[in-house]
């Protein structure tokens, strides 16, 4: 049989199930992705409202990562970079704080901030010296402990922990306990230390776009749901049958293989609401944190600081809500309006958008960097893919669909 002739199908155009497609692509075999909605990117995806770009919940790509640096175009991306710090507002006032060994601007505000101690200074300093060091793979080999574990080990104080590390750390894991592993915490902060955080200037969803541009001979079924997937076989809602020779679950699996005897995958969940501003309280393309308990308010960002490619003619202002305290899209909108004008000195002209997202991303114990191509495999024509097996990151949606997709080659050459 030719490789072209093959029946390989990939359930989910997500990052990871593109990542899955060119990987076979460029080994001579012609896939099949099966995607529920009308678009590619899963999670990744940015609407144009109004002239304005919205992506999905507020998303960065942080450029070190060693997966993105392999699969993708950063220069066709025009990545723009966010400042490597973040402006703290604190009873009125705005402090920044960063690291001055990537910006030099940041050098005065972080070194005369009140915001942290000197002692907790000089430890970010060992922190970054230690994780530039330090290998991946020895990161995720370590003995898992809370991220607010392992910096209280490392020193840090009550002030640096309530007023830069929870809030900015919350926004990144969605946990405003700190009770994601260590392991992401250290990977994370690597990846920040070593790299930049960015945004394409067509917003988030440019990566997936890339990502299927390049594919030639994949076919894509948009508007087509899986129902439940066997060695052999894939049944659609529809109740359609399709023969399938391999088949890759680049998406939650869970619901699609009744034999699966797994607890249901647990999510994180976030609002992220898009307003329209006259004018910025942050100039600089720097992260807003307010770090306040009971405030809805975790972090806010002006997306009209860096280049986009759409501007509805104001400034763009998105707001990012952990913990909505039990509160329904419109009460969440009018508390997070008083906040804005409570902390910030913030008048909304308008909301333009809420994203209630009550899967952001996975929330996963025992994190791992990558899986072998055997470990993706679940049976002898069905292999896994996805964040979900690693770690909730960009790099890990790459890798494991890279992963299977070498699991599918591999069984074939056999």
């Amino acid at each position: 049989m030719e490789k072209q002739e093959y029946k390989i199908y990939i359930i989910g155009a997500g990052v990871s199930g593109l990542i899955a497609a060119q990987t076979l692509e460029k080994h001579g075999f012609s896939p099949t992705i099966i995607e529920a909605t009308d678009s590619v990117g899963g999670r990744v995806k940015t609407d144009i409202v109004e002239g304005y770009q919205l992506d999905h919940g507020f998303q960065v790509l942080l450029t070190s990562y060693p997966a993105a640096q392999k699969f993708l175009d950063y220069e066709a991306l025009e990545l723009q970079n966010f400042l490597p710090g973040a402006a703290i507002f604190n009873k009125g006032k705005k402090n920044q704080i960063g690291d001055p060994l990537r910006d030099l601007s940041l050098l005065i505000p972080t070194v005369f901030s009140s915001i942290i101690t000197f002692r907790d200074k000089i430890n970010i300093l060992q922190l970054n010296l230690q994780l530039k060091k330090k290998d991946i793979s020895a990161i995720f080999a370590e003995k898992e402990k809370t991220t607010l574990e392992y910096l209280k080990d490392f020193g840090f104080s009550d002030q640096a922990l309530s007023q830069f590390f929870r809030p900015f750390f919350s926004g990144i894991f969605l946990d405003t306990q700190l009770e994601t592993s260590s392991r992401m915490f250290e990977f994370v902060y690597k990846m920040f230390g070593t790299g930049s955080a960015a945004l394409p200037k067509a917003g988030i969803q440019a990566i997936p776009n890339q990502l299927v541009e390049k594919l030639k001979t994949t076919k894509i079924l948009f508007n087509t749901t899986a129902s439940s997937v066997k060695d052999g076989a894939i049944t659609l809602e529809n109740g359609e049958v399709l023969e399938s020779d391999f088949t890759i679950i680049a998406t939650d699996s869970t619901n699609l293989l009744p034999q699966l005897n797994k607890e249901p995958l647990e999510w994180k969940s976030c609002f992220t609401l898009y307003f329209e501003t006259e004018k910025r309280v942050i100039e600089k393309p720097l992260i807003g944190l307010l770090p306040k308990e009971k405030k809805l308010i975790n972090n806010l960002f002006y997306h009209t600081s860096l280049g986009t490619f759409k501007n509805g003619g104001k400034e763009l202002l998105s707001v990012t809500v952990v913990d909505d305290q039990n509160l329904k899209g419109d009460e969440v909108t009018e508390k997070v309006k008083n906040e804005l004008k409570e902390h910030f000195n913030i008048e909304v002209l308008r909301l333009i958008k809420i994203y209630e997202i009550p899967k952001a991303l996975p929330d996963l114990k025992n994190l791992k960097y990558n899986l072998s191509p055997n470990e993706t495999r679940f049976s002898s024509q069905i292999f896994l893919a996805g964040d979900t097996l690693l770690n909730g990151s960009l790099n890990a949606a790459m890798l494991s669909g890279e992963s299977a997709a070498l699991a599918v080659i591999e069984a074939l050459s056999k």
